[in-house]
């Protein structure tokens, strides 16, 4: 069996009460956070988007294989030619063309208290697009024919890291996910072993921004969790 080097691991000496602390003062702001749709164009500094996705790229992954790229959309065309063909999907999935929906009855009813609909103006109002991408394979080396593990859940816990960074820096978040979203792949240039995730919409709320209260509603502690 080959030998693995290793290195010392250590986290900083905290009181119970210390710990405590740290982690309702982080809960309390990131339960600040909200999925914003009214974006200004505002600029953010390109060092917050490179800190949020150092983060995310210290996110635990299958075999350290580390499956993502993130691809950064910042110029007026780019953002367009994504906004035009999103768009176009999204009308289909809500039939707006007159077609019948792709979405369900069910699917459709649960998001209308969201008030989602094909029109996306904030792909091209926002300075930022993220587009995520899940590299099924290619290894450490990125050489395009490694097989890559637990793909979806890395690139997951990886895209969580980087909207909770971007939350502490103070912007504002969307995640957009377009059905199907191959055309990002063809417009950001990335190879056709990287499967789009999603695009992460970053920039500032304008003055007037709201969130819908339906939106607001979390399921308390007492739901989500079972100590056994």
């Amino acid at each position: 069996m080959q030998d693995t080097e290793t290195l010392p691991y250590s986290l900083p000496a905290l009181s119970d009460e210390e710990s405590i602390a740290r982690a309702r003062s982080l809960r309390d702001r990131l339960k600040e956070r909200r999925t914003c749709r009214f974006f200004s164009d505002s600029p953010v500094p390109r060092e917050v988007i490179e800190a949020a996705i150092e983060a995310a790229g210290s996110a635990p992954n299958g075999a350290n294989h580390q499956p993502w790229h993130f691809a950064v959309v910042s110029t007026a065309e780019k953002k367009r030619a994504i906004r035009e063909a999103a768009e176009e999907e999204e009308r289909r999935f809500y039939g707006a063309d007159g077609d019948k929906p792709k979405a369900s009855e069910e699917w459709l009813e649960a998001l209308a208290p969201i008030g989602t609909d094909e029109e996306k103006p904030f792909l091209e109002t926002a300075p930022w697009l993220i587009v995520v991408f899940a590299q099924r394979k290619g290894g450490i080396d990125e050489d395009g024919k490694t097989q890559n593990y637990y793909v979806n859940e890395s690139v997951g816990i990886a895209c969580g890291m980087l909207i909770a960074t971007l939350h502490e820096a103070g912007c504002a978040t969307l995640t957009h996910t377009p059905s199907p979203m191959g055309f990002l792949r063809e417009i950001c240039g990335r190879p056709e072993w990287e499967k789009p995730l999603m695009i992460v919409v970053v920039g500032h709320p304008t003055d007037d921004a709201t969130v819908p209260a339906h939106a607001v509603k979390k399921k308390p502690l007492s739901q989500i969790t079972s100590w056994i």
